[in-house]
């Protein structure tokens, strides 16, 4: 009789032999990096349009960021919880003046704990030299320090106590003619001196403020000792600003009232969706953006094409079409993280010299992380491209 075959047994001190694994995962990262930078010339193109995109999506948004704090900063400073406005005004920068009656009309209704007289108002500086230049006259009261200069870096707000007295900031001492503590201007034909600098109060009309108190505002912009053009208030603990801001309109219609928060909005929309300001740098952005990925598309497009009988080569051999694309998606990030890299270096640059301008521009690290995805967005796009091409290849022409 023949002896029944045993089934082999594996000796459980032999390892089970691995599953070969036709390609490792690192591998793809390799070749996508070969593919751009074995054409030198075509990688430097991509490049040179992902940081032309990025650079230009970066200053356009911190122009655009920039602008819109320039314009509500003076509203946001204040520590005012209401504004009270004539009726219409759109802007801070667009007041008119209502009488001081209005002010004590305020301050009858329950939930005001305090109610300061506010004149933002455009007058005519003259330079020393005869120029004349147009600035903005802010006076508050002093007593209370609502809607005071912030920033002050030389002299105090104490000293604006003094007759026709003035604050200034330290950028427009050359617009303005002012070369030291002390100079006496004239601002509509009425004196002035200066008392004291600021650092860092921009403003985007290029008017510079002038800040006074409340007595000398009046005398300089011509408005007459019982007008202003704002009433600030200071709700009372206890109460909401929504309230009393109901409150206010409800009871005296001749007017508008505010939040801090709806007033600086209303300044900075006025003025991005009114003059186009606004849309003009969206624009400019979104073609940054298009810039980006139609170079990136190309550069992108071209490489594929020219590997395209060694991705057929790797399909015969077994690699998933899964496997191929993620070769091309990983050449759009590298492209992505190299080009965002160079953009935003140029980007910060040019924000730092700003400082120095007339015109901010502002690059929080929310802004520097909603552009650093856009532009992984912009070339994981421009590699669909190449992607669907991909998808075309058929294993058996790398035998043709």
């Amino acid at each position: 009789m023949t002896p029944a075959v045993q089934p082999a047994v594996r000796n459980a001190s032999q390892p089970t032999p691995a599953r070969p694994r036709p390609l490792r995962l690192g591998l793809r990262a390799i070749l996508a990096w070969r593919n751009l930078a074995h054409d030198k010339v075509r990688f430097v193109v991509t490049l040179v349009g992902i940081v032309f995109s990025v650079t230009l999506m970066a200053i356009q948004s911190g122009l655009l960021l920039g602008f819109v704090v320039t314009i509500s900063k003076i509203v946001d400073r204040t520590e005012a919880d209401i504004w009270v406005v004539g009726r219409g005004v759109r802007s801070v920068d667009l007041p008119t003046a209502m009488p001081e009656r209005r002010r004590f009309q305020v301050m009858s209704i329950d939930g005001v704990a305090e109610a300061q007289p506010y004149i933002h108002n455009f007058s005519l500086l003259k330079r020393p030299d005869g120029g004349a230049e147009s600035v903005v006259v802010v006076g508050f009261d002093l007593a209370s320090g609502i809607g005071r200069p912030w920033d002050v870096v030389e002299g105090r707000v104490e000293d604006l106590a003094i007759p026709d007295s003035a604050i200034i900031d330290r950028f427009y001492m050359p617009k303005l003619g002012v070369t030291h503590l002390g100079q006496v201007l004239e601002i509509n034909e009425k004196r002035v001196r200066i008392v004291g600098f600021t650092e860092g109060i921009r403003t985007f009309t290029q008017s510079p403020h002038v800040f006074t108190d409340i007595k000398t505002a009046r005398h300089l912009s011509n408005l007459g000792e019982e007008r202003q053009n704002y009433v600030l208030v200071r709700v009372a603990p206890g109460h909401e600003p929504a309230t009393v801001r109901d409150a206010i309109r409800a009871k005296i219609p001749e007017v508008d009232a505010y939040t801090r928060d709806e007033f600086a909005k209303r300044s900075y929309l006025y003025w991005l969706i009114t003059t186009g300001a606004g849309f003009s740098l969206i624009i400019a952005a979104a073609l940054g953006l298009i810039v980006g990925i139609v170079v990136t598309a190309q550069t992108l497009y071209a490489t594929t094409m020219d590997r395209l009988p060694e991705y057929a080569t790797m399909r015969a051999m077994g690699a998933p079409a899964s496997y191929l694309y993620g070769i091309i998606l990983r050449q759009a990030a590298i492209a992505a993280v190299c080009g965002f890299g160079l953009g935003i270096s140029i980007a910060l640059f040019l924000v730092q010299g700003s400082k120095s301008g007339s015109a901010v521009i502002l690059m929080p690290w929310q802004l520097a992380a909603l552009l650093g995805s856009a532009t992984f967005i912009m070339c994981v796009s421009a590699a669909m491209i190449s992607i669907r091409r991909v998808m075309k290849i058929d294993p058996v022409s790398v035998f043709k």
